[in-house]
């Protein structure tokens, strides 16, 4: 098949949906000769910080002289950024052949494997086909029970910040949450957590002490920001002076300090990892999507923000980058989120809002959302289009304001498209 077509397969509907249990992920991997047991890991999950801690440390990894391998999820851009090695996304012809080789053996299998366990099997036979040294990997969802979860324990494992999110499926409370989470935890493993949250803490504080496995919580007392821009910051952390991490927003700098924790974890296990490794690997890294300039003249910022944790921390941005300035909002949601908790985090902050509907079967109507807002209490038009959108959203903001276009990673990703299309127009 070519790569059309094997995208066309990978999104069958078939495949959709999520169902629990790691077996039929097991077994296809057992058809494939198992390629994930001869690779090592850092597993990562959390509920938000995950898409940039990974980058970070994969980063830090490949500056070290490692050959990397990247999962994550979703994509920003195209489909291929889901698995990478060395930084590059698998390329067209490369996935049309793997796909190709993986079909027969899926085909065969009594209960067929959801989308995610086809692209985490696709991912591990990709990585092993290329000998990588180590995978940073991405968790999907949760942690117990995702399909990444098949792996023997890793190197390391990280646990990035939590907040309340997909409670239909990990639980309403923090403690089933988190008891998700600590599922990639492993004997035999180490872990670093983002810490800041003490009932999650507790969660993987118990689970490491019943299963002897050494826990790293990320030290903030040592972490001071000297600047932010609009392209990154400058930071100290430890004994580190003058880091330019190559990512905006005031919540990324903790992200980093996670992610020399873990650099400095794996370094104790035997892993090459210098300081200069880690300095560079953060000035170099790249992650679009969280609070990412995408124009100036007015500003325009896109954040993946999804959830109410992410929409704190991208409030804190605003209130530190952008003092006493009201940013237009250009915002599109999935239903099932908390809309309510959301558009009141919003409202406060916004001059005005601009919503849309994003391009997934679980958005929210751009005119119910725009109607949400209104009841909180802001300015709330609606727009057909996310490029309508876009040009609305500039518009109001003048050339002197502050766009902030809020949602997932695929929404941001088709606003950045939309700008860039009227740029070029």
């Amino acid at each position: 098949m070519n790569y059309e077509e094997a995208l066309e397969y990978i999104h069958d509907v078939s495949w959709r949906g999520s169902k629990k249990g790691l077996s039929r992920t097991r077994e296809l991997l057992r058809l494939l000769g198992n390629p994930h047991k001869e690779l090592k890991f850092v597993h990562i999950a959390g509920t938000n910080g995950k898409g940039s801690t990974s980058a970070c440390i994969e980063s830090i990894l490949r500056c070290a002289g490692y050959k990397t391998g990247l999962y994550t999820s979703p994509y920003i851009t195209r489909f291929n950024e889901r698995m990478q090695v060395n930084g590059r996304p698998i390329e067209d012809g490369e996935l049309a052949e793997l796909t190709t080789y993986v079909k027969p053996f899926a085909e065969s299998m009594a209960e067929h494997p959801t989308e995610f366990e086809l692209i985490t099997a696709l991912a591990m036979k990709y990585f092993n086909d290329n000998a990588c040294d180590i995978v940073v990997l991405e968790v999907g969802l949760g942690g117990e029970l995702d399909s990444t979860n098949v792996i023997d324990p890793p190197e390391l494992a990280v646990i990035t910040a939590m907040g309340y999110d997909h409670m239909q499926q990990l639980g309403n409370d923090m403690k089933s949450i988190a008891s998700a989470k600590a599922g990639i935890i492993k004997p035999g493993t180490e872990v670093v957590i983002y810490g800041q949250n003490e009932e999650a803490d507790a969660v993987f504080e118990k689970t490491c002490s019943e299963l002897g496995v050494p826990l790293h919580k990320t030290d903030y007392s040592t972490l001071n920001v000297k600047k932010y821009t609009l392209t990154g910051t400058v930071m100290d952390y430890k004994g580190y002076k003058d880091i330019k991490l190559a990512l905006a927003g005031t919540f990324q700098p903790y992200n980093a300090a996670v992610s020399i924790t873990a650099a400095e974890v794996l370094r104790e296990k035997g892993w090459h990892i210098t300081d200069d490794d880690i300095y560079k690997g953060l000035e170099t890294v790249r992650w679009p999507g969280r609070f990412e300039l995408v124009r100036r003249d007015p500003v325009f910022m896109i954040d993946g923000a999804h959830n109410t944790h992410g929409i704190a921390a991208m409030s804190t941005c605003i209130k530190t980058m952008f003092k006493g300035v009201k940013p237009v909002f250009l915002v599109g949601v999935m239903a099932d989120k908390d809309v309510s908790h959301m558009t009141a985090m919003i409202a406060e902050l916004a001059k005005c809002v601009i919503a849309v509907r994003p391009d997934n079967t679980r958005s929210m109507e751009a005119e119910a959302l725009a109607a949400c807002f209104r009841s909180a209490g802001v300015c709330a038009e609606s727009r057909s289009s996310i490029s309508e959108g876009v040009a609305a959203a500039i518009e109001a903001a003048g050339r002197e304001g502050v766009v902030i276009a809020l949602g997932s990673l695929y929404f941001s990703s088709d606003v950045r498209l939309a700008v860039k299309e009227m740029e070029n127009a």
